[in-house]
């Protein structure tokens, strides 16, 4: 049922990299949710597996002393849900957590893991997209930094060196201060199944509360061949005041953004409709969330 050639289990970052190195066609594996799965499909043939999981260091959350927050790869879902430096901070990353599957997933799966699978359909990579989140990556030349909107070069292709690991997502103080935002997920039904649109908005208003000061916008859930910013959105709105006309301008611009697939989920036209409309109550709801109001 599971065609494992191989299997080693790391110690630590140093030991997993020196393990990859030396096994240059292993696989990482840690929660399982994604890995295993694949491998009961036919998709991972003769597998060669460096377990990761026993890192301790590579979970938790903290804030650093210049406001940066810190979620190791390993960190579960459940654990980002109910965290309460999330939910303080970055409450739509707590709701992505919480969608993720059923109980048992969230309890095994990692945010690592959501990331580097690549999937279109991840649940959480739209909203810390939103957020501007960093990834830290390990290798064998050190550690070193990229933006997660760079981290996706295209289907199931990331800017992730085979014997890399993925250690930390970073979000800086002036990523998430100031900014309040809503994600949603929309899909079939509300446990186990993979989402048909899903996209986040964050927004930061000036200090009147009558403009935008700053927006984020993002998507997954097969709007595209990856999760991704929505640029023109964005664009769109940054920098105007708030007026009645603004959520729908908001959900045109995100619109061109988008480049949904038809599948036998959903059909292109169809997440066309749903993204659409999701997105223009997203905007309303970060800006009220912000503290702002549009006025009819």
């Amino acid at each position: 049922m599971y065609d494992i050639k191989a299997y080693f289990e790391a110690g630590d970052a140093e030991e997993a990299v020196r393990l990859l190195c030396a096994h240059p066609d292993a696989c990482i594996i840690a929660g399982g949710s994604d890995v295993l799965v694949q491998i009961r499909d036919g998709k991972r043939k003769n597998a060669e597996l460096v377990s990761i999981r026993g890192i301790e260091a590579l979970r938790g959350i903290s804030r650093t002393p210049d406001g940066t927050l810190r979620i190791g790869a390993l960190t579960s879902f459940a654990r980002l849900g109910k965290d309460p430096v999330i939910l303080e901070c970055i409450p739509p990353l707590a709701e992505a957590a919480c969608q993720v599957g059923s109980p048992q997933i969230r309890n095994i799966g990692t945010l690592g893991g959501n990331i580097c699978n690549a999937s279109p359909t991840a649940d959480t990579p739209p909203t810390l997209l939103a957020w501007d989140a960093q990834l830290e990556l390990f290798g064998p030349e050190g550690t070193h930094c990229i933006p997660l909107q760079d981290f996706y070069l295209g289907s199931k292709a990331v800017a992730k060196k085979p014997e890399e690991l993925l250690t930390a997502v970073l979000i800086s103080a002036g990523a998430y201060r100031g900014f309040a935002g809503k994600m949603v997920k929309y899909a079939a039904r509300e446990a186990l199944d993979t989402s048909i649109v899903n996209c986040s908005v964050s927004v930061c208003l000036s200090e009147d509360g009558e403009r935008i000061e700053k927006a984020r916008a993002a998507f997954g859930g097969a709007l595209g061949p990856f999760p991704a910013r929505a640029s023109t959105a964005e664009a769109t709105v940054t920098g105007q005041r708030l007026n009645g006309q603004l959520p729908a301008l908001f959900a045109e611009a995100f619109l061109q953004d988008i480049h949904p697939r038809d599948g036998w989920r959903a059909s292109r036209a169809l997440r066309e409709q749903i993204a659409g409309e999701l997105a223009k109550r997203m905007f309303l709801e970060s800006v009220k969330r912000a503290g702002g109001v549009i006025h009819e």
